[in-house]
């Protein structure tokens, strides 16, 4: 496995070892032991998620805060997406960046995003299924999200608004400045 930090810190892609032969590929998904070498990282996975998506869906930006903040490992199994990340994290030195990477199944690229970082990725293909591991549970009451077409991020998801399908839900939610000051009125700042 191989492992390559991104410009936001702590969040990594990591490329699996493929071995083909005339039967096909066998690659290792995940090492907890690899893993952890690699990055210093020791997660534990307690919840794998899988989504299935038409081209242009559009999920996210998301993320869940206080004592059920994620880390997540998230791949593609068949298909491909433009993945995104954006940090969130006040004190970051990228607080507001983000990246983004080709997730398909022909490279079998990975991505760990660290808790403070919010999420989404846009299907290019049909059928695809998107996969992730989480270091915490799903809580509803700790869910939030940032608008995806937020433009003091400025992401290029290389579609048209008007073709991506996203759901009522994502499309109410506020800028990365709305959902701060939303954030310092509800806890008296």
């Amino acid at each position: 496995m191989q492992v390559e930090e991104t410009e936001l810190e702590g969040c990594y892609v990591i490329t699996p070892r493929v071995f083909q032969d005339k039967r096909g590929e066998f690659f290792e998904s995940f090492n907890q032991d690899k893993f952890e070498q690699l990055t210093g990282v020791n997660p534990n996975f307690v919840q794998d998620n899988q989504s299935i998506s038409h081209k242009n869906v559009l999920r996210g930006l998301h993320f869940q805060i206080g004592d059920y903040a994620q880390a997540k490992l998230v791949r593609v199994i068949s298909g491909s997406v433009l993945d995104v990340v954006v940090d969130i994290r006040p004190n970051s030195k990228t607080f507001g960046k983000y990246i983004t990477l080709v997730l398909d199944d022909k490279t079998n690229k990975q991505l760990y995003i660290p808790r403070g970082m919010a999420h989404g990725f846009l299907s290019l293909e049909d059928n695809t299924i998107f996969s992730y591991k989480c270091d915490n549970y799903y809580n509803k009451a700790s869910e939030r999200g940032i608008i995806f077409n937020d433009e003091s991020i400025g992401i290029d998801w290389n579609e048209d608004d008007a073709s991506l399908i996203v759901s009522e839900k994502d499309l109410i939610l506020p800028t990365l400045e709305e959902y701060f000051h939303e954030d310092s009125i509800s806890h008296g700042r």
